[in-house]
Formats: structure tokens, sequence, C-alpha cells
């Protein structure tokens, strides 16, 4: 994590919005950037691009495990894997233990985006910053 130089509250606040909504929020953003013809800040497009790339990505991982899950459901003794997996903890507030890893990486992202940091995930965070000029 960098800090960032002169980064304005409503840019914090898109930033932290837009991991908020799965990229929703910074999509908006680009679009009223390009009819309005402003420049986008490289901070903003960074936490927009890496909102936008998690949520594809993990929209696609889901969408596997999901098929995963159904060809392991119909397997004798491996079925409790799934449920396991997907089981509500009483000490995450009810959340299985995906639910909590994935609140807590969005919660992460959207706390340091909203400090005014770039924030760090591997590999996804590389490939953004090679994408929007950053290194």
């Amino acid at each position: 994590m960098h800090p960032s130089r002169q980064i304005y509250p409503i840019e914090r606040i898109i930033a932290a919005a837009t991991y908020l909504t799965a990229g929703g929020v910074g999509f908006v953003w680009l679009i009223i950037a390009a009819v309005m013809r402003k420049q986008v800040t490289q901070f903003l497009m960074y936490h927009i691009l890496q909102s936008i790339f998690l949520s594809i990505a993990y929209f696609l991982l889901a969408t596997f495990a999901e098929l995963i899950y159904i060809i392991l459901y119909r397997i004798p003794v491996i079925n409790a894997i799934p449920y396991l997996i997907n089981m509500p903890l009483p000490f995450v507030f009810g959340l299985s233990i995906v639910q909590a890893v994935t609140t807590s990486v969005i919660l992460y992202l959207a706390i340091t985006a909203g400090m005014g940091l770039y924030s760090y995930l591997p590999w996804i965070s590389d490939i953004i910053n090679i994408n929007t000029g950053r290194r």
C-alpha cells in the first residue's frame, strides 16, 4: 500500500463504494466522466478497475465452484465437503468460511480505498498496476 498524493474526499468515497457495489459505482462514474469529458485520476481508475476485475473473477470462481459442488454432492462419502464449506459458523456472525473470507477482503479493500491508499492483493493488483501504467 502506498499513500497517494492529493486525493479528494469524493474520490475516496467513490473508490470505497465501488468495492461495496461490485464495481457498479465505479462503472457509473466512468460513464459520467466520459459523458462530461473529464479525466479520471489514476487513484480512482486503479480502484475501479480492481473492483470490476475482482467482481468478474469472483463470478467465474463461484460458477466453477458450483459445478464442482454438484459433482461432489453425487459422490456418497465426499458429499459432506460442500456442506462443511458452506456451513454457517456462529462465531463469524452466521457466515460460512467462504462468505467470511469474501467479506473480509471486500472490507479491507473498501477501508484502504477510503483511507486514500492503493490496496494490494497479490497477482490481482499486479495486473491492475500493469494495465494502469502505475509501475
